[in-house]
């Protein structure tokens, strides 16, 4: 096979707005499009990867130059986009450029924020939804499994995963700073917003011992304590909780402050002045700015966490770095594996055909040497097949060593030419 039969036709967050990208056929599971894809003309194999930033076509394809636009035009039948536009939103990769995004890609460094590690488990399902519908074989197969591999190879060798680059993330990482273990910690949260909500995930994953959800509507506040397997206070008996509460995150609709200095110094008394972290992510902020004046009381606003993000973003990107150096690395080597499956079948039929004339010349000889002893013939056989080895060596060197497809493919011509391998 080809290095340009591998081709990936795809649409994602940095080409297509999402009022393009939700149109794209890829409702529901993995199972329809990739079964679907398969019997487009030209599909040899195929994986077909769907998330919410972005829809993929991994294909092994038989070369065909209008394979790719058969493919858009099935990612886009929802469209009503002209062929022109769809090429407009959307990117294909052929051969090595194939190779060297889908390792980007299962590598995290195509992503929206470089390192999440949601893509490669989002890929890993959509392989096994290919495996299951028998779409693909030994190509995709081995690319995919590659790219895996690929993958945790970069996860080992970088850190492009160990710095917070959210505001709910962050905030969780800096809890750990102030409390190391946060298991047995008990989190509240003030309000409903989304990012104090992210928080608390991250928080729940860490093994906290409770939460407390505190909303102006005490209905809301139960619904979201549901969620959370915690419980609910009005917004007006927040304040004495603190007495019983490690982390507080806060994400009210508030026009004023909801927490003042005055307020806390009490409490910090009854709890014996225990760590008390304090989460603002409001805007306006929620919590008075003089509460970080209070010993053993430690307040971020979403600008401190904001911060942090832009700090880690550029370490992230530092990581980035050395994680491309591993990708591009891997598609090399990949690409020496698909070379050699090029050059595979000549190197097997020019072995063949020097095998069948020496055993034909072979046969021959011996019949009219009819006195050799069983260690005479064996010398000559012997001879016979280190005289075959030393024939086929220079062309096989030969084939192996285009560095471009278009030469490697001269050069299998050629060889087949020359040794009458029709």
């Amino acid at each position: 096979m080809q290095a340009d039969q591998l081709m990936i036709v795809g649409v994602n967050h940095k080409v297509a707005p999402v009022e393009i990208r939700e149109k794209l056929a890829h409702k529901g599971s993995c199972e329809e499009p990739v079964v679907a894809i398969q019997q487009l003309p030209g599909c040899q194999e195929c994986c077909f990867l769907g998330t919410c930033n972005r829809v993929e076509v991994i294909c092994a394809t038989d070369g065909s130059a209008e394979f790719a636009r058969v493919v858009r035009q099935f990612l886009f039948s929802r469209s009503a986009l002209s062929d022109e536009d769809a090429q407009k939103y959307s990117y294909t990769y052929v051969g090595n450029e194939a190779i060297l995004h889908l390792f980007s890609v299962a590598a995290s460094l195509d992503s929206m924020i470089v390192g999440e590690p949601q893509i490669l488990g989002q890929l890993k399902k959509a392989y096994r939804n290919a495996v299951e519908n028998k779409t693909v074989g030994a190509i995709l197969n081995r690319l995919v499994n590659k790219s895996f591999s690929v993958a945790k190879r970069v996860r080992t060798e970088t850190n492009i995963g160990g710095n917070a680059v959210s505001i709910s993330f962050a905030a969780v990482q800096l809890a750990k700073k102030i409390f190391g273990n946060l298991e047995h910690k008990r989190v509240m949260i003030l309000g409903a917003g989304e990012m104090a909500e992210l928080a608390a995930e991250h928080l729940l994953k860490q093994g906290i011992a409770e939460v407390v959800v505190a909303n102006r509507t005490l209905a809301k506040a139960v619904d979201l304590a549901h969620r959370f397997n915690g419980r609910a206070v009005s917004l007006k008996e927040f304040v004495p909780q603190l007495e019983n509460i490690d982390i507080l995150i806060s994400s009210t609709g508030a026009t004023e402050l909801i927490l003042l200095k005055e307020q806390v110094k009490p409490i910090m008394r009854q709890r014996m002045n225990s760590p008390l972290f304090l989460i603002d992510i409001a805007v306006p902020r929620d919590l008075d700015p003089d509460l970080n004046d209070i010993d053993n009381v430690y307040l971020y606003d979403i600008d401190n966490l904001t911060d942090v993000v832009e700090v880690n973003k550029s370490e992230r990107q530092k990581e980035a770095d050395s994680a491309s150096r591993i990708v591009e690395e891997e598609t090399i080597n990949f690409g020496h594996w698909l070379e050699g499956l090029a050059v595979k079948p000549t190197i097997v039929a020019l072995r063949e055909k020097v095998e069948a004339v020496k055993q034909a010349e072979l046969d021959k000889t011996l019949a009219n040497l009819a006195d050799l002893s069983p260690k005479q013939i064996h010398a000559v056989e012997v001879m016979a097949a280190s005289i075959c080895n030393k024939i086929i060596h220079n062309p096989t060197i030969y084939l192996k060593s285009g560095t471009r497809q278009n030469a490697q493919q001269d050069r299998i011509n050629l060889v087949r030419e020359m040794f009458d391998l029709s």
